[in-house]
């Protein structure tokens, strides 16, 4: 299978072989290594970020999104209302996700991994605190606070790999895309496991990217993610520098596909 990196012809290539990935995701087998910083993606990943351009991704409009790239990272920027998010042009279902960050040494390093829009893993200055909370980092903001504290100081490079199985829904129409299955996610925030399994329904948060800031961009991309239960990943912009890079999906099944607007 080909290793997708920058351009977006290369992901079409991708998205006539995915068919052949197979459906391993379970969550029980599922223990990335993290020791060494930065990972190589496997072979069968799709690189949305390897710190040359932002080919892979568009802002909240469809159109070419303004964060800068420095030193081989992405820099979260603000663009109003902390609704700036990145989204990626590949849309998936179930996935690893694998996302290499570092805070910024002043304010709260905001900022989070929305995975379609919805489920929002956490990212946050929450080093050396006793007892994380919901709105630490290592949290499924509104669903579960991390097993443990695994963040580091800011300056230094961090790492989530996320296995994110997701909710099934209804593809009748009139049923509005009802969760007829919870989805779940097993995350790993520098090699400690932060989520085990943890399951989820319907997004609970006021501000993800569908309800808070929207375009109508975004609307579209979300009718279509309730009745196919695909949707793309979101770098947040909150109002922090945060950095990103080596960026990269690995599709668990057969679903993965460039998203193109219904004309």
């Amino acid at each position: 299978m080909l290793r997708i990196r920058i351009s977006v012809c290369t992901l079409f290539l991708f998205v006539g072989s995915v068919a052949m990935a197979v459906e391993d995701g379970s969550a029980e087998d599922f223990a990335p290594k993290q020791d060494k910083l930065p990972v190589d993606p496997p072979k069968d990943a799709i690189v949305l970020f390897d710190g040359k351009d932002t080919n892979l991704f568009l802002n909240k409009h469809g159109e070419a999104p303004r964060w800068p790239i420095e030193d081989g990272a992405l820099v979260s920027s603000p663009g109003g209302g902390n609704t700036n998010h990145l989204v990626s042009k590949l849309h998936f279902r179930d996935a690893d996700i694998h996302v290499e960050f570092m805070l910024p040494e002043k304010g709260p390093g905001n900022s989070g991994v929305y995975i379609h829009g919805n489920y929002e893993l956490q990212i946050f200055n929450s080093a050396g605190k006793d007892k994380p909370t919901m709105d630490d980092i290592g949290a499924v903001y509104g669903f579960a606070k991390p097993l443990v504290n695994a963040g580091r100081k800011p300056g230094e490079w961090q790492v989530y790999d996320i296995r994110y199985r997701a909710p099934r829904r209804d593809a009748d129409e009139k049923a509005g895309g009802k969760i007829t299955e919870e989805g779940s996610i097993t995350a790993w925030l520098n090699g400690q496991k932060v989520q085990d399994n943890t399951r989820f329904g319907e997004p609970r948060s006021v501000y993800h990217p569908f309800r808070y800031g929207t375009t109508d961009y975004l609307k579209a991309i979300g009718e279509r993610q309730k009745q196919t239960s695909v949707g793309p990943v979101f770098l947040q912009d909150h109002g922090n520098p945060v950095r990103f890079r080596n960026v990269w999906v690995r599709p668990l099944d057969d679903k993965a596909k460039q998203y193109e607007m219904k004309q």
